[in-house]
């Protein structure tokens, strides 16, 4: 996967965006309605990835299950996960996790 067809696939949203607030070569996309990131696409040792949140219980699963998911660079390393997106993990595993994190990170409705 490749950093343009990431990019499509998180704007794909509803109410998503495009930032970059931690300068050149880091791409966030975040809620309209919070302002909140649930995307973080970055290089990593010449490696295109992505942070995502995740539930905690979910998180250690993911890591232990596939070898492209790690603990969150940068970020609280129980609820964010890193995920290499050049490896073996198929565009669906890829897309689920994006889903969750867009779902964990969306505003909430007021009653």
């Amino acid at each position: 996967m490749n950093m343009k067809d990431i990019v499509e696939h998180c704007l794909s949203y509803p109410d998503s965006y495009e930032d970059h607030p931690f300068g050149d070569g880091w791409t966030a996309i975040r809620h309209k309605g919070n302002g909140k990131i649930y995307a973080l696409i970055f290089h990593l040792n010449d490696h295109l990835c992505i942070n995502l949140k995740c539930n905690p219980n979910h998180a250690g699963t993911l890591r232990d299950t596939f070898t492209d998911v790690k603990p969150g660079y940068h970020m609280n390393k129980e609820h964010w996960n890193t995920v290499y997106l050049e490896g073996e993990l198929s565009k669906s595993v890829i897309y689920d996790m994006v889903r969750e994190s867009y779902h964990l990170t969306k505003p909430k409705k007021r009653k």
